[in-house]
């Protein structure tokens, strides 16, 4: 039996003047075919960059049947055991709608210089908070030594009401797939075309098979940028402005921006490549266009992306 296709909406920035437009969109959300919301992380930001967890505790206070999705957590900046916590609880008071997804972060990224930090072993320290946070997740008392973190007899209540918490875990390098392998209950691509995160879904399926893991097969996750309507075609790309030809080429690669059919062609490429989860990011300037491109996504895509 094929694996049907999944579409959430990622908020990206916040086009919302108040909290009332955001919980009416949610509303309408909640009442239509989309089936999460996900938000990112950034760390410091002079754009509208709401920290996904208590964005995500509002989604989840506000709604009974959307999936809660981070994309991505970059866990260098956060502390394993409160982050730990704080997925617990969000699980917990949710009945079992979180699904978190953590990264190691770019090396290039401004918030190493912003924060004072180095970005050097992030990789190393991002293995050990793993550890850290999926032995609170799934042991009454855990224990831990490395380099960066340690546990001793340590415990969280209430745990995940999830068992396990499907972690999934982003990025495309080596160390990312070997993490997707050994800790991942799903992986989220960063923005790379179809062609490139097939190639991902591919290495990931064959480590989990050499480490004798498997991940569930609805697990594959990307993000694309979408406008529909008229003019859409026309609407300025937010990669207008990357003066490397072939660098704005490949991120146009991860928009859709025309009809429908616009919209599931990219649907298709990326399901053509084992991608099975899709977040969905409305260029949209404000709640209208907000509501407006979510209702087309809900009832001129979703029902048809699961046709051959």
């Amino acid at each position: 039996m094929a694996v049907r296709i999944g579409i959430g909406l990622g908020i990206g920035g916040f086009p919302f003047a108040s909290i009332g437009e955001f919980r009416a969109w949610l509303d309408r959300c909640e009442d239509s075919r989309i089936d999460s919301i996900w938000q990112s992380d950034r760390v410091v930001s002079r754009d509208p960059a709401l920290e996904p967890l208590t964005l995500l505790s509002v989604v989840a206070g506000a709604t009974r049947r959307l999936k809660l999705g981070t994309n991505a957590i970059v866990l260098p900046f956060h502390d394993p055991i409160s982050f730990a916590r704080q997925c617990a609880t969000l699980d917990h008071l949710s009945d079992g709608r979180l699904l978190p997804t953590v990264a190691v972060g770019r090396e290039d990224a401004p918030e190493w210089a912003a924060t004072g930090r180095s970005p050097k072993g992030r990789g190393e320290k991002v293995d050990e908070a793993l550890e850290v946070m999926t032995r609170l997740w799934s042991n009454e008392v855990a224990s831990f030594e490395g380099k960066y973190h340690s546990l001793r007899e340590a415990s969280i209540s209430p745990r995940p009401k999830q068992s396990p918490l499907p972690l999934w875990i982003g990025g495309d390098s080596p160390g990312a797939i070997r993490r997707t392998a050994r800790f991942g209950h799903g992986w989220l691509a960063p923005l790379q075309s179809p062609q490139e995160a097939a190639r991902v879904v591919a290495a990931i399926r064959a480590e989990t098979a050499r480490v004798g893991r498997a991940i569930p097969e609805d697990h594959y996750g990307a993000t694309f940028l979408f406008r529909l309507g008229p003019g859409a075609a026309d609407f300025p790309s937010p990669f207008g402005r990357i003066a490397d030809p072939a660098m704005r080429r490949r991120f146009e690669s991860v928009q859709a921006l025309g009809d429908a059919k616009t919209v599931l062609d990219r649907i298709r490429e990326f399901r053509a490549g084992g991608i099975t989860k899709l977040i969905a990011i409305p260029l949209a300037r404000d709640a209208a266009e907000m509501n407006e491109q979510s209702r087309l996504l809900s009832d001129e895509v979703i029902p048809h992306a699961n046709e051959a």
